[in-house]
């Protein structure tokens, strides 16, 4: 299952930068494709609001 992110992401572009894919969209919420997540985890360690994790 691809990494989603919650309601508490704050679009402060921290993931977007360390997604080795770039499955990570910008928005008011960022996204993640599922098509393209590899859940290598590595966007929710850096996510400094705690707002990306495994469904």
């Amino acid at each position: 299952m691809a990494y989603v992110i919650s309601e508490d992401c704050v679009a402060c572009g921290t993931c977007i930068d360390e997604c080795p894919v770039g499955a990570i969209s910008e928005g008011d919420i960022y996204s993640i494709n599922p098509d393209e997540c590899t859940e290598c985890g590595t966007c929710a360690d850096a996510c400094p609001s705690g707002a990306i994790s495994l469904p």
